[in-house]
C-alpha cells in the first residue's frame, strides 16, 4: 500500500479502532502443523531471518501453549454456507479496497519462525470467508471482508443489519453476496454497534440516506454515538494518524516478515468511508426494541472498549451479540495509536452483567470481530476468561502499584495467572499485557513514578549525547550492542543503541543495528500491535518516512457529523501561540439554520469559544449557516469565499478572520517518531 493511498483512507478523525486457498475458507480443517519453513527472502534488503534465539522461543512457545485445543478452528468454520469465487473488492476509485489474497502465505500449512507461534495461530484462524450462518434460518454473518464482521438478521420483511464494516465497497459486496446465496431482501434496519469506524463507515453500501429520511429504514446506535464517533481523535488526530502507521503496520508488507493480521481481523479495508445519523437512539442501561419482527434488548456498555457501544441480546433466537466487549482476545486497555486510557474494571463488570443476564441462558454467542461460540457452558467460560483477564489487570497491578511498583517497573512484574495464560481467550493478540499494565497505572497514578529526576526529565536528544560521552563514544556503543545482538539480548541492545541514534540520528549504522534488534523482539511478539510497532519503526530507521505524506483529514459524512463547538475545539489546537502574539479580538459566530451562537475570543495568544452567548462588543459576527460552514470545515472553501456568494454575512472588521486564519499551523503527519528518519529536505 502507498502512503498516499494509506492515508487517504484512514482520515483523523475517524481512526479505528484491525484477515488461503479457498479449501480453508471454505470450510476445511486447519492445516496440520509442520517443520519450520521459512521463505527464500526478506522484503526488505537489510531484513535479517530469524536469530536462533528467536528461533528457539518460537519452538519454545509451540510445546508450552495448548495447540491441542481446536475448538477455536472447529466454531470458526461452523455454519459455512460459501466464498465467492473472487478474494478481491475494487474501490470506486478503480483501486483495490480489499485484498484477502495477499495473506495466503499463512496458508501453506507452515509455521514461520518470524512469526510468534501463538499469532500466527490467530491469524491463520482469521483467515476465514465468506458466508456463515449463526442462527439456522435467522442470523448471519459474512467475514473476512473486512477488518470487522457484517452481521444480517433476517427479520418479517428484510435485513436488519448490524456493523456495516469499514467502507461502502465491501459492505456492498457483502450484502451482494449475502443476497445471492439467501434469497434477495431489503435492508429494512442497521445497527452500529459502537463509535469504531470498522463499524459504520460501509454504512452506504447497504443503505441509502434517502430511505432513511423518508423513514423506511432505521439507523440504531447507543447513547453518545455521534459525538463519539467523531471526537475521539479529533484534538490530537494528526499524532494519532502517525502512530497508527506503527500500531496497524500500514505499510509494512503482508509477508512472514511483516503484517500478518491485526488479532481482531486482517486490516481495515480501503475503500469510502460515510456515516449516516443514527434515527434511533437506545439511552436505557437495558432497552427493548422489536424491529420487523426481530425483539432486540440493547445493554449501553459505555466506555468500555468504545466511549459508546452496546451488546445486543435476542430472545428469540437465544443469541447474544457480543459487539467488540467479548472478541475471545485481550484488547487495548491503552491503544497505540493513542486514546483515553480505558476502564478495564468496568470493562470487567459490564461483560459479568450480560454473563448473568444472558450468557447464562445463550445458545450462541457472536460479536463484530472473530467467530461465534455456540453452548451455554462454552459461552460462559469464554465470557468468564475475558471478564477474569481484565478485572485481574485492574486488581492485580494496583495490588502491585500499593506496593510501590511503578510505572516504569509493572511491565516486568505484571502476569496473568497461569490459569488465565493458558486460555486462548485471554491471549494478548490486540493489546498486551505489557503496555496494558502500564495503563493501568497511568489511569489511576499517572505517568509519574515517583522519583523526581523523572518527574520533569531532559529530552531524549538532549540527554543522549552525554550517555555516548560517558559510554566512550559510538564505536563502544556499537561494538557492545553487536555483542548483545549476537548473545539474543535484544533489548538490553536497544538501551544503550537508542541512545546513540538519538545522539547522532545520521548515523546509519547505529539506526540499522537497532532496527536488527526491534526486527527480532517485533518477531517474537504475540501482540500484533506490538509486533507491528517494532517492525515498522525497523522499516522507518533502515529506509527512513517515505517522502510525500498527504492526507485527507474527514469524509464528508465525517464533518458533517462534527459538532461545532468540536470544530471550533480544534482551531484552538491549530493555533499557533508565537504567530498569534499579542493579538486580540472577539468574534460571534452565528448558524440560524441549527439555532446555534458561539463567541470566539482570542487573547493571551489563545483561542477560547462559548456556546449560547453573543459579544455585544464583538470585532466581528459572522452569520452563516451550518451547511454553508461545512464546506469551510472541509477546507474546499473560506469564510470570504462564502460571503462573496451570499453564503456568510459578515459586520464588523472581516481581517480578525484574516488574522485568526494566518494564525493558524496546518498539521503534516509526517513527524519522526524514531530520530534520523524523516528525509532532509530539497533545496529549493
Amino acid at each position: 500500500m502507498t502512503v498516499r493511498r494509506a492515508l487517504r483512507h484512514f482520515p483523523l478523525v475517524v481512526l479505528w479502532c484491525a484477515f488461503g486457498p479457498q479449501a480453508f475458507a471454505a470450510g476445511s480443517a486447519a492445516p496440520p502443523p509442520v517443520a519450520a519453513v521459512q521463505p527464500s527472502g526478506h522484503f526488505h534488503p537489510k531484513g535479517k531471518l530469524p536469530s536462533r534465539y528467536t528461533v528457539e522461543q518460537q519452538q519454545a512457545l509451540r510445546k508450552t501453549l495448548p495447540f491441542e485445543d481446536q475448538r477455536d478452528f472447529e466454531e470458526s468454520q461452523r455454519g459455512f454456507v460459501a466464498a465467492p469465487p473472487y478474494r478481491q473488492i475494487k474501490s470506486e476509485s478503480g483501486g483495490i479496497a480489499w485484498n484477502m489474497a495477499q495473506y495466503d502465505f499463512l496458508l501453506q500449512g507452515k509455521d514461520f519462525d518470524s512469526i510468534n507461534p501463538s499469532l500466527q495461530r490467530q491469524a491463520v484462524l482469521n483467515m476465514g470467508y465468506g458466508l456463515y450462518e449463526v442462527v439456522p434460518g435467522r442470523i448471519w454473518q459474512v467475514r473476512g471482508f473486512d477488518l470487522s464482521n457484517i452481521s444480517f438478521v433476517k427479520g418479517d420483511t428484510g435485513w436488519i443489519v448490524f456493523d456495516p464494516l469499514v467502507s461502502k465497497e465491501t459492505a456492498a459486496a457483502a450484502l451482494a453476496f449475502a443476497n445471492e446465496k439467501l434469497g434477495a431482501r431489503p435492508v429494512v434496519a442497521v445497527v452500529y454497534s459502537h463509535s469504531h469506524v470498522d463499524h459504520f463507515g460501509g454504512v452506504r453500501g447497504v443503505i441509502d440516506e434517502a430511505d432513511v429520511k423518508a423513514g423506511k429504514v432505521q439507523v440504531i446506535a447507543p447513547e453518545g454515538f455521534m459525538h463519539a464517533a467523531v471526537a475521539e481523535n479529533v484534538y490530537a488526530g494528526n499524532a494519532m494518524l502517525r502512530r497508527a502507521f506503527y500500531q496497524y503496520g500500514l505499510l509494512l508488507p503482508r509477508s512472514p516478515f511483516g503484517h500478518v493480521d491485526q488479532a481482531i481481523g486482517k486490516m481495515g479495508s480501503t475503500g469510502s468511508t460515510g456515516l449516516i445519523a443514527p434515527t434511533s437512539i437506545i439511552t436505557g442501561d437495558f432497552q427493548e426494541l422489536t424491529v420487523d419482527g426481530v425483539r432486540m434488548v440493547f445493554q449501553n456498555t459505555p466506555g468500555t472498549e468504545a466511549p459508546a457501544e452496546m451488546n445486543t441480546w435476542f430472545p428469540q433466537f437465544k443469541a447474544f451479540w457480543a459487539a467488540e466487549n467479548v472478541t475471545a482476545t485481550i484488547h487495548n486497555i491503552y491503544t497505540l495509536r493513542g486514546a483515553l486510557v480505558r476502564d478495564p474494571l468496568l470493562w470487567s463488570k459490564e461483560i459479568n452483567e450480560a454473563l448473568y443476564r444472558f450468557g447464562v441462558q445463550a445458545d450462541v454467542m457472536f460479536s463484530a470481530h472473530s467467530w461465534p461460540r455456540w453452548g451455554t457452558e462454552r459461552i460462559k467460560q469464554v465470557m468468564r476468561t475475558q471478564r477474569d483477564a481484565y478485572a485481574n489487570l485492574n486488581n492485580q497491578v494496583l495490588h502491585l502499584a500499593n506496593q510501590g511498583v511503578t510505572i516504569n517497573e509493572v511491565h516486568n512484574v505484571y502476569k496473568l495467572p497461569p490459569s488465565l495464560a493458558r486460555q486462548w481467550a485471554a491471549r494478548s493478540y490486540h493489546g498486551s499485557e505489557q503496555h496494558n499494565s502500564r495503563a493501568v497505572i497511568n489511569r489511576y497514578l499517572g505517568y509519574w513514578d515517583g522519583n523526581p529526576t523523572t518527574l520533569t526529565p531532559l529530552s531524549p536528544g538532549k540527554s543522549a549525547p552525554l550517555y555516548v560521552e560517558m559510554m566512550g563514544g559510538s564505536a563502544k556503543i556499537l561494538a557492545r550492542g553487536r555483542q548483545l545482538y549476537d548473545s539474543g539480548e535484544y533489548l538490553l541492545a536497544t538501551e544503550i543503541l537508542n541512545k546513540l541514534v538519538y545522539a547522532e540520528p545520521g548515523n546509519q549504522a547505529a539506526k540499522d543495528l537497532l532496527a536488527d534488534c526491534f526486527e527480532q523482539i517485533g518477531y517474537q511478539k504475540e501482540s500484533s500491535s506490538l509486533r507491528n510497532s517494532f517492525l515498522a519503526a525497523a522499516l522507518e530507521l533502515r529506509s527512513g518516512i517515505p517522502a510525500g505524506l498527504t492526507v485527507n483529514t474527514a469524509s464528508p459524512d465525517t464533518i458533517r457529523g462534527m459538532p461545532t463547538d468540536l470544530w471550533l475545539d480544534y482551531l484552538a489546537i491549530l493555533l499557533d501561540s508565537d504567530k498569534a502574539g499579542d493579538k486580540a479580538f472577539v468574534i460571534n459566530l452565528v448558524t440560524p439554520d441549527t439555532g446555534e451562537k458561539f463567541v470566539i475570543e482570542l487573547s493571551n495568544a489563545t483561542l477560547t469559544t462559548i456556546a449560547g452567548f453573543q459579544a455585544p462588543d464583538a470585532d466581528l459576527t459572522v452569520t452563516i449557516n451550518r451547511a454553508d460552514l461545512e464546506p469551510v470545515m472541509m477546507q474546499k472553501a473560506t469564510f470570504a469565499t462564502q460571503a462573496a456568494a451570499g453564503r456568510a454575512r459578515f459586520e464588523g472588521n472581516p481581517q480578525v478572520l484574516e488574522q485568526l486564519m494566518g494564525s493558524l499551523a496546518p498539521f503534516s503527519p509526517d513527524f519522526e517518531i524514531m530520530p534520523g528518519t524523516k528525509p532532509a529536505a530539497t533545496p529549493k
